[in-house]
């Protein structure tokens, strides 16, 4: 497994304790707890995919679910070691988080750009990959999606798809192109986690 690999599966493994651990403080049963877990570390991948008319990736190995069960397997084992609510803003669930938002952010931006969209898609596609698992699992959860309202989370993967659409536009190739992105996404999350960025409201 390469390091973008590696970033890939730490981050389905970081989105499925988040949602594991939202569910359980919802007090959801145990295949709530299972749903909410994969569809938080699947849901954008998929969305992505179906959106340029792709089989989602998910859905063609066992890899992906494999790493998002194992996720929500861990998640259960924080809750029951101590109180959801307040693991999800620890530095143990925040940083593999970030990373996974980097590598989710960078692998829509690369497909967008292998698909020929537009500017606009490829800056869709890093952010609907990067939040859109979260954003359903709040859906699922009756709430209005925590990056609509809150913290400095979407804004990196927007501004990494931006970031790679640039580069493409100057002919670097595209694996640079992702390097780059993927470091700007890494270092706005985690720069915002540690000055506690929100943007501002009207």
């Amino acid at each position: 497994m390469d390091a973008f690999g590696a970033m890939n599966a730490v981050g389905l493994l970081a989105f499925a304790v988040v949602g594991s651990l939202r569910a359980v403080d919802a007090d959801l049963d145990a295949l709530g707890v299972v749903v909410l877990g994969v569809m938080t570390a699947l849901g954008g991948g998929v969305t992505r995919d179906l959106l340029v008319n792709a089989t989602p990736a998910a859905l063609r190995t066992t890899s992906d679910v494999t790493v998002a069960l194992a996720g929500v397997g861990l998640g259960v084992a924080l809750a029951k070691a101590g109180a959801p609510g307040d693991l999800t803003d620890r530095a143990v669930v925040l940083l593999p988080d970030a990373v996974g938002l980097s590598a989710f952010a960078t692998t829509g931006a690369l497909v967008a750009a292998d698909a020929g969209l537009s500017p606009f898609g490829v800056v869709l596609l890093a952010t609907v990959t990067g939040v859109g698992g979260g954003l359903i699992g709040d859906l699922l959860l009756r709430t209005v999606p925590s990056v609509l309202v809150e913290d400095f989370y979407a804004t990196p993967a927007i501004v990494g798809g931006a970031t790679f659409w640039t580069l493409a536009v100057v002919d670097v190739p595209d694996q640079r192109a992702a390097v780059v992105c993927a470091a700007v996404v890494l270092g706005l999350r985690l720069t915002a986690i540690r000055r506690g960025w929100e943007l501002p409201s009207p």
